[in-house]
């Protein structure tokens, strides 16, 4: 009994483990085929995984995709990890140039802010952001979360903030690609009257975006000729993580 038990929760764990790693859902029959598994016993692990609540059918189909509560697991460990990986990072920009830098990703269609450094001694300082979101459209880090990845632009509310906020799609669309050509974006008081933004992708090995990094300071500190300076200065420190 006890070797039929363990015999079990071994083949589970495959199951689980080859949907962790797939890059799409996966069907029963693929599984079988890929574990050698029949397919009783397949139906009958697959519904104790879903019971469980570590797998789940995709939209009422027959395809096999981590659970919700799988999913915001290894989120959170991906979001550490990343945070760890960066951290080096965000000292030498923001040494580089005496502003806070940020490090955000896209979450439920919002920028949200994973870490911030500012270890200057300034009075007038940019708020803790850590935790907290903004428009993406709205600021530099949003914008190279839409320009360097697959958003699709007419899902996205383009809410009006100040005189400058970009609210029109074509208009969003031509700053994306000439985001892409340049390697940075800027965000010119486009949120907040006063603040001012500039920022980078930044890539996983396998050339995929998953964070953006960059800086967030006084307009009056930040004229657009220095952000420009320092989105070309940035690129460069940034990409050398990058590779």
């Amino acid at each position: 009994m006890q070797n039929s038990r363990n015999k079990s929760l071994s083949r589970g764990l495959k199951i689980l483990k080859e949907i962790m790693m797939a890059n799409q859902p996966l069907t029963a029959n693929t599984l079988c085929q890929k574990l050698l598994i029949d397919k009783s016993t397949m139906s009958r692990l697959i519904s104790t995984l879903i019971d469980e609540s570590f797998i789940e059918y995709k939209e009422n189909s027959k395809e096999i995709v981590l659970s919700d509560f799988m999913q915001s697991i290894l989120e959170d460990e991906d979001r550490d990890r990343l945070v760890e990986k960066t951290k080096v990072i965000l000292e030498e920009v923001h040494e580089l140039s005496s502003e806070s830098s940020y490090l955000g990703v896209f979450e439920e269609g919002s920028l949200l802010y994973l870490n911030q450094i500012d270890n200057s001694n300034r009075v007038l300082k940019t708020r803790n952001s850590v935790g907290l979101k903004s428009p993406i459209h709205t600021n530099a880090f949003g914008k190279i979360l839409l320009a360097f990845s697959d958003i699709e632009l007419k899902n996205l509310k383009l809410k009006k903030y100040t005189s400058n906020t970009i609210t029109s799609t074509s208009k969003l669309q031509k700053e994306l690609d000439l985001i892409q050509e340049r390697g940075y974006a800027i965000g010119n008081e486009e949120y907040e009257f006063g603040l001012r933004s500039v920022a980078v992708p930044y890539f996983n090995q396998k050339n995929k975006l998953i964070a953006t990094i960059g800086i967030s300071g006084l307009s009056v500190r930040l004229d657009l000729e220095k952000l420009h300076k320092l989105g070309q200065e940035i690129f460069l420190t940034v990409n050398k993580y990058n590779i």
